[in-house]
């Protein structure tokens, strides 16, 4: 993995829940500058109070290296919804991040996050399709 590797992008990730409650898919919208994170997820809620509406949450966290690690707050914060913290790895691709997701005291599991495009490649996509096909 290079240096210069950066996270910013969207993700398609899933979380799993302990028992027998169904994954959740998201989308989270990352952007790292210097190791720092900052960004968006967003999800439907598939049982609950909340359930069938989306949820937003902002996140903030840190990249060194391998290593993915950020906290999500939900914003407008429902009362009962208190901040997740997800601690992962990143693939040396640059591709994946896997890891685990804890509420302290309370829940904890596994998530995949998988990057939608890098980049380049959305770029090179763009000079594919705007290039006329004889």
């Amino acid at each position: 993995m290079a240096e210069d590797d950066n996270l910013t992008g969207v993700w398609e990730g899933v979380y799993n829940w302990p028992g027998h409650r169904p994954p959740t898919p998201f989308t989270a919208v990352l952007i790292e500058t210097g190791g720092s994170l900052s960004g968006s997820v967003h999800e439907v809620s598939l049982s609950g109070p909340f359930e069938g509406r989306e949820l937003t949450a902002m996140i903030s966290g840190v990249r060194s290296g391998c290593s993915v690690q950020f906290t999500k707050a939900y914003e407008p914060k429902p009362v009962r919804f208190r901040p997740v913290t997800y601690d992962g790895s990143l693939n040396a691709d640059v591709t994946e991040i896997e890891g685990i997701w804890s509420i302290k005291g309370l829940w904890s599991g596994r998530f995949l996050m998988i990057r939608s495009r890098r980049p380049s490649e959305a770029a090179e996509t763009e000079q594919e399709i705007a290039v006329p096909v004889a």
